[in-house]
């Protein structure tokens, strides 16, 4: 949606590493955007979007001069429609029983970022889904820091047949560990520092993730222990009043291919890890001091990490060699007009690592 970051270039960058030719779409999506959100002030830097995508590809055609003979691959061109194209019938709305032509997945829409956000998804959704059929990509890049939205558009993509592969790229954060958004620059300095909490909670999480606890409870609540000794931090240290300035929307455990929730009650399977994502919404500063802070308004802020499944990596790496020689055995024996040892309907493992009809 342009104002593009570091986390932004980090898209392209992958996406000149795996094709020869690349496309980068700019456009503030307007259905995306509830009545009362940011769309009207939503931050347009567009000679400076250009600027960074122009430097970026001199510097990685540099690079690549000293990699290969090969002629490397550029960017071939930007995307940047209008309203009218991308919603030719009828104007956009941000009411979420509007007229018009919107694609919805439910329940992964309204769940999370969907709760807080009823129109959010749908909006995405629809936008995608009308870039996909315009610019027709091989290959789509989304960041994990949006994690639900990457789910979300790997479920679009399969139910919807468009023939395109969603590869996700790595969270970029700054050296503080905040997670790069476009909304950071509404922060000012002092909720920019207070606002890496979000970050410390995941982690913390994580840490103990790995230290080999798995009851989804005790996790997520290590998430709540890290906010809360901030905020009474905070409070002793006079920088936020009593009603605070930090409010915690939801820190959920869900399941890393669907983004379902696991209850409390619950362990996490280490053969498949999780998901921890959480949302902030940092209010004003109390007794604002400067013009700066005297202009804020609320920023909502999202971050997740993965916890990674705990399989060795020596059994991942025997099971696929085992699933590859059932592969092999069954394709060498229907070729031979033999019985291939899968029962009828049962779906053979190897499938996961050879995606292909074998001819």
């Amino acid at each position: 949606m342009g104002a593009l970051h570091e986390g932004h270039l980090s898209l392209v960058r992958r996406a000149l590493k795996e094709n020869s030719h690349v496309f980068v779409s700019i456009f503030v999506n307007p259905t995306q955007f509830a009545a009362h959100e940011d769309l009207d002030s939503y931050p347009v830097t567009w000679e400076e979007d250009l600027a960074k995508l122009k430097k970026l590809e001199e510097e990685y055609l540099e690079s690549a001069k000293s990699m290969s003979p090969w002629r490397p691959s550029s960017i071939r061109g930007i995307f940047a429609p209008t309203v009218k194209t991308m919603y030719p019938t009828l104007p956009p709305t941000s009411d979420i029983a509007g007229h018009g032509s919107f694609v919805t997945i439910t329940p992964l829409g309204s769940e999370l970022e969907g709760a807080s956000r009823p129109i959010f998804f749908r909006g995405v959704a629809t936008v995608c889904t009308k870039l996909f059929n315009i610019v027709q990509p091989d290959r789509v890049y989304f960041g994990q820091k949006d994690i639900q939205q990457s789910v979300l558009i790997k479920r679009l993509v399969r139910d919807f047949h468009i023939p395109t592969e969603v590869r996700v790229v790595p969270t970029v954060r700054e050296p503080d560990g905040l997670a790069m958004s476009s909304r950071n620059v509404y922060l000012g300095e002092k909720r920019r520092e207070d606002a890496t909490v979000l970050s410390r909670a995941l982690f913390a999480v994580l840490d103990l993730y790995n230290s080999g606890v798995l009851q989804v409870k005790r996790l997520r609540s290590a998430a709540f222990d890290v906010f809360r000794e901030d905020v009474t931090r905070l409070r002793s240290d006079g920088r936020i009043g009593p009603s605070g300035q930090i409010d915690v929307d939801y820190v959920a455990m869900s399941h890393p291919d669907t983004m379902g929730l696991i209850p409390d009650d619950e362990e996490l399977n280490p053969n498949i890890g999780g998901i921890l994502s959480a949302a902030l919404i940092v209010s004003p500063v109390d007794n604002p001091k400067t013009q700066q802070e005297l202009n804020q308004r609320s920023v909502r802020l999202i971050d997740n990490v993965i916890l990674e499944p705990k399989v060795d990596v020596r059994v991942r790496r025997e099971r696929r060699q085992q699933a590859a020689a059932r592969h092999a055995a069954s394709v060498y024996a229907a070729a031979n007009g033999e019985p291939t040892g899968i029962p009828k309907g049962q779906t053979d493992e190897a499938q996961s690592i050879f995606p292909f009809k074998c001819l």
